[in-house]
């Protein structure tokens, strides 16, 4: 129930040779206020509701719930949500134990790529791959609900 992760910028493309797997991802927020979220989620044929915490003062860790739910719900629901939509390829990128979670931002956030890795604990080592960029861990302008309400294509660059 704790999702404790680090999220870095991508500097350039060569993530997409190492990765394994990648698949699309659409995605809205019934509430996306810091404090709690609660997401819409649908992965190819695969649909899911998240609700989130609010971010430890570090921005490592958070709490996070997840239940897997109808697509045919799931497509209903995103109707519902807040307007500013994610969509998004994901890559799947191993790197020693961990898996490296890359998203390709399209639409209002075209050109924004976000590394994230989920760890075991706060001190887990975790092997950088050389593809990744600054980190931005517990920066909120880069959660998915926050690009929402202020996508990329807004940012003074």
């Amino acid at each position: 129930m704790l999702e404790i992760e680090r999220k870095f910028l991508v500097q350039n493309q060569d993530f997409k040779i190492e990765a394994f797997q990648s698949f699309e991802i659409k995605q809205g927020y019934l509430n996306s206020h810091p404090e709690r979220t609660t997401r819409i989620r649908i992965k190819e044929l695969e649909a899911f509701i998240t609700v989130k915490g609010k971010s430890s003062e570090n921005g490592l860790s958070r709490f996070e719930w997840e239940k897997e739910i109808n697509l045919k719900d799931a497509e209903a629901l995103l109707k519902l949500c807040e307007s500013g939509k994610i969509e998004k390829t994901r890559y799947l990128i191993k790197s020693g134990n961990h898996t490296f979670e890359v998203d390709e931002f399209y639409g209002q956030n075209q050109g924004l790529i976000v590394a994230e890795v989920e760890m075991k604990s706060e001190e887990d080592e975790v092997i950088l791959p050389k593809w990744l960029g600054k980190e931005v861990t517990g920066e909120q302008k880069y959660y998915n609900s926050a690009l929402t309400q202020h996508p990329y294509c807004s940012w003074e660059k």
